[in-house]
């Protein structure tokens, strides 16, 4: 069903979303079933929940409109960050290698001496 221009739509809270998602893994209820209890008209809306919650968990059905992103899970971004510092490190080291091997190749050529 599309969007109607000025059309507003009906908004579920955190809990009622993690209630729909209980009821249908756990007590294995059907969609439909569902929707008659929350007064549901769109079944995608509950399949996007589903999609969600399998993907990133409880944190997938926070509602994340006008958040930043990095802010929003702090563990998540803390472990993100600890990755990059790992890798840059790593690069760092590399590099580091690369350039001593540099001067250890440059250092063995004999050099010509202008007189």
């Amino acid at each position: 069903m599309p969007a109607i221009k000025g059309q507003k739509f009906k908004k579920y809270s955190y809990e009622t979303k993690m209630e729909a998602i209980h009821l249908h893994l756990v007590e294995g209820w059907t969609y439909r079933r569902i929707m008659e209890k929350f007064g549901m008209t769109d079944r995608h809306r509950l399949k996007d929940w589903m999609k969600k919650y399998k993907e990133f968990g409880e944190f997938g059905l926070i509602d994340h409109r006008g958040r930043r992103d990095e802010y929003v899970d702090q563990d998540r971004q803390m472990s993100r960050l600890k990755r990059e510092n790992e890798m840059l490190k790593k690069c760092l080291e590399i590099w580091m290698q690369e350039m001593k091997r540099k001067d250890i190749l440059a250092s063995r050529k004999p050099r010509k001496s202008i007189q």
